[in-house]
C-alpha cells in the first residue's frame, strides 16, 4: 500500500456535505448556507446530505450516518467531503464502515478536524488515502491569514504539489463567534500574539517524515486498536520516520497527560522524528500546565516537540494532510511546515 492522493478538484466537481458526528441546529443553518455558498463560489457543486440534524449530539442514527458517508466516499462524482464541524461520538461509525470497499474505491478527499480525526486518521492508516486535517465547513468563510491556506486550496492542488505554511503570529483566545447572530462573519478576532514553542529544550529544529495525527480526545479511544496502527503505517510508507501531530480540544492538563501516556504506550509515537502540538485554550491544572502535560508524557521519547502550532482548536487553522511528506523548521527566524503531496 502506498499513499493515495485523490485527484485535485476542478470547477464543476461536486463536494459532499454530511455530518458524521454532530449536525447543525436550526438557528445555525444560515451560517451553513453562507459556507455552502462560499464553496459554490469556488466553482463547485455542493451536495448536502440528509444527516444534518442538529437537535441532539448526533445528526442521525449511526447506521444512517455510516451509510451516507460510505455513499459519498464511493461516489465517483463526489470529489471531496467536508462536515460542518466535529462532535463527540463519530467512533460509532468505525465498525460500520466497509474498509475493504474504501481501499478499492477511487480515493476522495475527506476533510475535517476535532471528532473527524476519528475517521480521517484511520482512513489514511487503513486505506492509504490522504486526508485533510483542516478547517471544517462552518469555518470556511473566514478570511485565511497570511501564511496559511484553506482546505479548499489543498484539495485543488495537483499531485506532487509542495506548499509551505508558517506560524500565524496571532491567534484567538476568547471564545467563538456567534454564528446565530452573525452568520456571515468572515474576520477572525485574533487577539493574542505568539508563535511556536519548543518544549523539549532549546535550539533550532529541522525534521522530516510523513504526517499523521489528530485530536487527542478522540484518537485516545482508538489507541491500541487496528484502526490506529501508526507503527505499521510508518513501516510501510515512511521507514525513515514520521511527523506526528496532536491537538488537545478541551480536556484539562491532567486528562491530556494521561491520554498521551496511554497513546505512547500503544505505540502512537514510536516512529516520530518530531511531535507537533496544536495550540490549546484547554485548562491547566494547579500543578500541571498543558505544556508540562505533553512533556511529562512524551519528553522521554527524546525527539523535538514543537507546541502552539495552528493544528488545533484555536483559530486560525493550518491544514495538515495525513500521509503527505512533511518538513518542519523552527528557529529564531523561521517557523514553518512544508508538505509535499507525493
Amino acid at each position: 500500500m502506498s499513499v493515495r492522493y485523490p485527484r485535485p478538484l476542478r470547477p464543476g466537481d461536486r463536494v459532499g456535505v454530511t455530518s458524521p458526528s454532530s449536525g447543525v441546529a436550526k438557528e445555525l443553518r444560515e451560517r451553513l448556507h453562507v459556507a455552502v455558498r462560499d464553496v459554490q463560489d469556488r466553482g463547485y457543486e455542493v451536495v448536502v446530505g440528509r444527516c444534518m440534524d442538529g437537535s441532539g449530539h448526533i445528526s442521525a442514527p449511526a447506521a444512517d450516518r455510516a451509510r451516507e458517508l460510505m455513499s459519498m466516499l464511493t461516489d465517483p462524482t463526489i470529489r471531496a467531503i467536508v462536515p460542518p464541524w466535529g462532535g463527540e461520538t463519530a467512533i460509532d461509525l468505525i465498525p460500520l464502515l466497509d474498509w475493504d470497499r474504501l481501499r478499492e474505491a477511487e480515493p476522495t478527499w475527506l476533510v475535517g478536524f476535532s471528532d473527524m480525526s476519528t475517521l480521517i486518521t484511520p482512513l489514511t492508516l487503513l486505506t492509504g488515502t490522504a486526508t485533510v486535517h483542516g478547517n471544517n465547513l462552518m469555518d470556511t468563510p473566514y478570511r485565511v491569514p497570511e501564511g496559511l491556506l484553506s482546505w479548499l486550496d489543498i484539495v485543488a492542488a495537483p499531485p506532487g504539489h509542495r506548499f509551505t505554511q508558517a506560524s500565524a503570529i496571532r491567534h484567538r483566545t476568547t471564545g467563538f463567534d456567534d454564528f446565530a447572530a452573525f452568520p456571515d462573519v468572515r474576520e477572525y478576532t485574533l487577539d493574542s500574539p505568539g508563535t511556536w514553542t519548543r518544549l523539549d529544550g532549546s535550539g533550532d529544529v529541522a525534521a522530516e517524515g510523513r504526517l499523521i495525527g489528530g485530536c487527542i480526545e478522540t484518537l485516545r479511544n482508538l489507541a491500541g486498536t487496528a484502526y490506529l496502527d501508526v507503527s505499521a503505517f510508518a513501516r510501510n510508507e515512511s521507514p525513515s520516520g514520521l511527523l506526528v501531530y496532536v491537538d488537545a480540544a478541551g480536556d484539562d492538563a491532567y486528562t491530556i497527560c494521561g491520554n498521551l501516556h496511554g497513546m505512547r504506550l500503544a505505540g502512537f509515537f514510536d516512529r516520530a522524528n518530531a511531535i507537533l502540538v496544536g495550540r490549546t485554550n484547554a485548562a491547566d491544572n494547579s500543578s500541571l500546565s498543558q505544556h508540562e502535560a505533553v512533556l511529562d508524557a512524551l519528553g522521554s521519547l527524546n525527539v523535538p516537540i514543537i507546541a502552539d502550532m495552528e493544528c488545533g482548536h484555536v483559530p486560525p487553522y493550518m491544514p495538515i494532510v495525513n500521509g503527505a511528506y512533511g518538513r518542519i523548521v523552527h528557529s529564531s527566524s523561521r517557523s514553518e511546515l512544508t508538505q509535499t503531496l507525493d
